[in-house]
């Protein structure tokens, strides 16, 4: 008779890695397709676009496909370009602060309703956006706000998502000492966000800007609803525009919704690069802990 021997824990572990590594391989390909997909169209003419394999080159026609992008109707693709950045820029930019102020106050300072506060917080970000579209539109309107960026600056600086998270963040990162300390020494509670909490929350900051340049990058359904002049679109209700234009004055507007496609995540690609090192920071920060 042949005996039974204990499985060997260390082969266990590396299939477990192998299978591990198949899934996340596979999640990779399923992620990246529709942009590998969009890159091959942007580089296609009319004719490729409609005639030839999808998922395959035909002819290079990107340079092309990038100029008429650029000087078609008067280059308004620029304009649009210009008002996301206002928007997902100034806004998110904004919004960070504040929701750094504030959840700092949730996390370090004892007042009389503080925990309905944050209740009210947690309760509102579970709130879709889209509910809250026509009242905002509604409340613009009245006051004169709509199409005009204030009707995109405003709702972009109050963002309770990223008040829990600056809290959560500050309750980790930000000890009661350190704040007593300074209180000591006599600075003042202004000094001591500014000059102290600000900078020991330089991670959490770049992680809550970072998501929120991407919602408001990505926002769709407020633009539609507060913005109505061209000129004041953003690049994702500019290129929607396009999409409902088959053909005009000999330009396949379907080859620039597709370049432009591919040009608006360009950005968001360059912002993810550029705070790499924060989320480095982030993660040797975990560890060390």
């Amino acid at each position: 008779m042949r005996r039974l021997t204990r499985p060997d824990p260390a082969a266990r572990s590396r299939g477990g890695q192998r299978f591990l590594l198949v899934g996340l391989a596979l999640a990779s390909a399923y992620s990246m397709f529709p942009v590998y997909w969009l890159i091959i169209a942007a580089t296609k003419d009319r004719v490729g676009l409609y005639q030839s394999n999808g998922l395959w080159f035909s002819g290079w026609h990107l340079w092309d496909n990038l100029q008429q992008v650029f000087t078609y109707d008067d280059g308004i693709f620029l304009r649009w370009t210009a008002n996301s950045f206002l928007y997902a820029g100034v806004g998110s930019l904004g919004g960070t602060l504040i929701a750094l102020a504030t959840g700092y106050g949730l996390a370090r300072f004892d007042f009389p309703g503080r925990g309905a506060v944050f209740a009210a917080v947690v309760g509102s970000f579970l709130i879709p956006i889209a509910l809250l579209t026509l009242p905002l539109y509604l409340l613009f309107s009245a006051i004169g706000m709509v199409d005009t960026p204030w009707a995109m600056l405003i709702p972009c600086l109050i963002n309770p998502f990223s008040v829990y998270l600056a809290k959560v963040y500050t309750e980790a990162t930000i000890p009661f000492e350190l704040l007593e300390a300074a209180r000591i020494d006599g600075a003042g509670e202004l000094r001591i966000f500014f000059s102290i909490v600000l900078r020991m929350m330089t991670t959490g900051g770049a992680t809550v800007f970072l998501l929120a340049f991407v919602n408001t990058w990505n926002a769709f359904f407020l633009p539609l609803t507060v913005l109505r002049g061209e000129e004041n679109w953003t690049l994702n209700l500019g290129l929607y525009n396009w999409t409902g234009k088959r053909l005009e004055s000999g330009i396949d507007v379907t080859s620039l919704v597709l370049t432009g496609a591919l040009l608006s995540i360009v950005p968001m690609a360059i912002m993810m690069v550029a705070m790499r090192r924060y989320w480095r920071t982030g993660v040797t920060l975990g560890a060390l802990k």
